[in-house]
């Protein structure tokens, strides 16, 4: 996960225990570690910054509530990612965001450039836009493994499902935008076999 490399362990499970005896204040820490990386992950289930705040501060709620249900068996982070995850797929299943269809997505102009003719931020655009609108399991499948950096085991964790079922939906979902998106996703293969 992007910040939890700059968080020590110790310091979340201090606040957890201080907000547990009382200390509610002690739960700014808390929030104040974890307010980015949470807004981002919401930023990449539904691509609205105002709406993926307000995702983020429901996990911050819910995770407030629920901070007894903490076992200390994970890291605090695993336990507040899950919480959020399951949290902003219940959101985007009750409100689907608004999707293209991924026909709509722009073929490069020349297959034959080593780019598919469009710069490279163009064509992550594009992947990022297939991406979100695949299927539900395997978007939040794929954005939790690329665009969070979760291994299999965290993301498994995250969406209490098993790590074969995870690694199944990556293989569907990388299949799916492989059959609609050839040219973009061989192009950077290309230049790597060079």
């Amino acid at each position: 996960m992007e910040a939890e490399a700059d968080v020590a362990p110790i310091d979340d499970q201090a606040d957890v225990e201080k907000v547990l005896a009382g200390n509610v204040a002690a739960f700014e820490g808390i929030v104040r570690r974890w307010q980015g990386p949470l807004i981002n992950l919401a930023y990449r289930f539904c691509h609205d910054r105002g709406h993926a705040e307000e995702m983020a501060q429901e996990a911050f709620l819910r995770a407030y509530r629920g901070l007894a249900q903490w076992r200390k068996d994970a890291a605090f982070s695993t336990w507040l990612f899950s919480l959020a995850t399951n949290l902003y797929c219940a959101e985007l299943r009750r409100i689907p965001a608004p999707s293209v269809s991924l026909d709509d997505v722009p073929e490069p102009a020349d297959p034959r450039d080593s780019d598919g003719g469009l710069e490279v931020e163009d064509r992550d655009r594009a992947v990022r836009r297939a991406v979100f609108n695949l299927p539900t399991k395997y978007r939040e499948t794929l954005i939790l493994f690329y665009f969070h950096g979760m291994d299999v085991s965290a993301a498994a964790r995250s969406l209490s499902l098993p790590e074969g079922t995870i690694k199944a939906r990556l293989s569907r979902g990388r299949e799916i935008l492989r059959g609609k998106l050839p040219s973009l996703l061989a192009a950077p293969q290309l230049k790597e076999a060079q």
